[in-house]
């Protein structure tokens, strides 16, 4: 037993998922978000674009926003940034403005956050030009 509380809740946690299913004792959440859809362009148009607002910033630009705000947070959500590369994609954002993006909230993220982004953005540019 831990001292720690938050030890304690963690392995609790553990034993009672793998208590449920044993397989879960190696579950890990990388690619997870691959279980939530892409969005069809139009879609996200809609309702995060000019859609609502038709002086506003569409929908491209906003999930770039996105992506760098949460690159700049030390990109550690690393499902929500994979999430984001792939529908700003489908927004139509190419690989190159991905790239600028991610470069330029090095500036104020640093530059592990910037390389931790780059190679999450990364694996999803390369397994969306594989597909």
């Amino acid at each position: 037993m831990t001292d720690n509380p938050f030890e304690a809740m963690m392995k609790a946690g553990q034993d009672w998922a793998k208590a449920l299913n044993p397989a879960l004792e190696s579950f890990t959440p990388k690619g997870f978000e691959s279980l939530w859809p892409t969005m069809p362009k139009d879609m996200m148009e809609a309702f995060m674009g000019k859609g609502l607002n038709p002086e506003g910033l569409d929908a491209k630009t906003r999930l770039l926003l996105t992506l760098m705000g949460l690159t700049v947070l030390g990109a550690q959500a690393e499902a929500q940034i994979r999430l984001t590369v792939r529908h700003a994609v489908e927004a139509g954002a190419t690989p190159q403005e991905v790239a600028e993006t991610i470069a330029q909230a090095g500036m104020f993220g640093g530059v592990p956050a910037m390389t931790k982004a780059m190679e999450l953005a990364t694996e999803v540019l390369d397994k969306d030009m594989s597909e």
